[in-house]
């Protein structure tokens, strides 16, 4: 991108600051809620810019340790889940737990980082 431009990520950020900071003291009720989800939305998109692309490569890495295959990301997880619903994969198999856990910390990185902080 061009450098007179800015990155999309600093765009949600001031676009998410203004939101907060000076129009959600203006609102009540419905168009407070409503302006408190938006603001989320954007904090959400951004940290998915952010951070988004290393988690992948995290998760798939981990998936081909644990399935002994390559494939693309959808296509590991989808393996992932039919050999677990079929009983192919018993739950305490060897990294399963550490992989799950891995995968729900990093979506909580950008779905809600407050559930994790300090742990």
């Amino acid at each position: 991108m061009t450098v007179f431009v800015p990155e999309a990520d600093r765009l949600l950020q001031a676009a998410a600051a203004y939101l907060e900071q000076e129009l959600l003291p203006t609102l009540a009720g419905y168009h407070r809620f409503q302006t408190r989800i938006c603001i989320n939305v954007l904090r959400i998109v951004c940290r998915e810019l952010q951070q988004g692309g290393a988690l992948q490569q995290d998760e798939h890495a981990r998936l081909v340790r644990l399935l002994r295959r390559e494939g693309s990301l959808e296509n590991l997880n989808d393996e992932l889940a039919r050999q677990l619903a079929d009983g192919a994969m018993p739950l305490d198999a060897d990294g399963l737990f550490e992989h799950l856990r891995l995968s729900l910390r990093d979506a909580l990185r950008v779905n809600n980082p407050g559930w994790i902080e300090g742990g």
